[in-house]
């Protein structure tokens, strides 16, 4: 089984981690995969270290100041496929997947996971989105909520295929030197943009501090292709406001980030839109609690492991009782939860899918 995987970033996002971590467990089970990605900005390589039993293909992809949001999406588009060449690679590969719009609008005939859906105003990021969803041949999903949108929206049946995650890597951190550093932290892991949640958490965490005036909140991550100058903008005028100095990390090396997580007095994950969660899972697998929106999607993979929220006065109230009130039952589920969720697992039930749709 010839396999090619496809994405659009070398930087630590959710959907890069997956196709990394996928592709990995995929060769363990002797399947022939090959990844390719645009190099942004030079990149040569992604964020970290693959098995090289990986094929890896880094398309070069030159940062240009000038280009907006919509110019840089189209010719993120016009780079892979040129780089791919879909005419060429079509007999190369038995089965081509797409992880995101981009990249599935560059490949050709392919099959889709759809992480999570967005609603965009640009026109260029609306049409990629479509045609992302209506073009490719089969689809898969990382949860059932998000195939549930699939299905009403677009009268697709996708395969659920949950996430994976290292749950051993993070359950063997060490939080030392995180704690030292900062004390006790709420963490927020995916950057200062709007589908994270960041103003509504930012809002709870001053709530928490006029109780808890030594608990510092830290943001990790952040690399995007999209335009949030306007949103961090605002989310520095409130820190102001209301008297919090958040600790803005940026991307955090690849071999620091367990110890990050695992040092949290608590998550604050409170997404307004999210296909799994790989970032608080990661953190239910390091024992650190969980604090997190209630949305559909979030209740089907965390009930009875975390703790759900929807604005900022019941965010504050989660993180209160998560950083103060032990809870070593929930902490066991979630450890359990995580410790269920293994990559080999959905390598495998790609391996079903991708066998099942080449005897089509």
């Amino acid at each position: 089984m010839r396999v090619a995987l496809t994405t659009y970033s070398t930087k630590p996002r959710g959907g890069v981690v997956h196709t990394l971590a996928l592709a990995e467990a995929l060769v363990d089970l002797g399947v022939d995969v090959s990844v390719w990605t645009l190099g942004r900005g030079g990149d040569q390589a992604f964020f970290r270290p693959v098995d090289p039993r990986v094929d890896v293909r880094v398309v070069e992809f030159a940062a240009r100041e000038d280009e907006d949001v919509g110019a840089r999406i189209l010719r993120s588009i016009d780079v892979l496929r040129a780089g791919f060449d879909p005419a060429r690679r079509a007999g190369a590969y038995d089965v081509v997947h797409a992880q995101d719009c981009i990249s599935a609008n560059a490949v050709g005939r392919c099959v889709r996971t759809v992480h999570h859906l967005d609603t965009f105003t640009t026109p260029e990021l609306a049409a990629c989105h479509e045609k992302a969803i209506v073009e490719p041949f089969a689809h898969v999903c990382v949860s059932a909520s998000v195939a549930r949108e699939l299905t009403d929206g677009w009268g697709l049946h996708p395969t659920v295929i949950p996430n994976g995650v290292d749950a051993q890597r993070f359950a063997r951190a060490d939080p030392a030197p995180w704690r030292d550093r900062f004390g006790r932290y709420v963490l927020a892991v995916g950057g200062i943009e709007p589908r994270k949640g960041s103003l509504d958490l930012l809002r709870a965490v001053a709530r928490l501090r006029a109780e808890l005036p030594d608990v510092e909140l830290v943001f990790a991550g952040g690399e995007t292709l999209f335009d949030y100058r306007g949103y961090r903008q605002e989310f520095d005028r409130l820190a102001v406001d209301l008297g919090v100095h958040p600790r803005v990390l940026g991307p955090v090396a690849d071999d620091d980030l367990p110890g990050l997580v695992a040092g949290a007095a608590a998550m604050g994950f409170v997404s307004t839109k999210e296909g799994f969660g790989l970032a608080a899972m990661e953190a239910l697998a390091a024992g650190v609690p969980v604090v997190t929106r209630e949305l559909p999607v979030l209740r089907e993979v965390f009930d009875g492991a975390a703790l759900f929220a929807d604005d900022p006065a019941s965010i504050a109230a989660a993180l209160r009782t998560a950083v103060e009130v032990p809870d070593p039952g929930r902490t066991r589920r979630g450890r359990d939860l995580a410790a269920r969720h293994t990559w080999t697992a959905a390598a495998r039930a790609h391996l079903a899918l991708y066998e099942e749709l080449r005897r089509r």
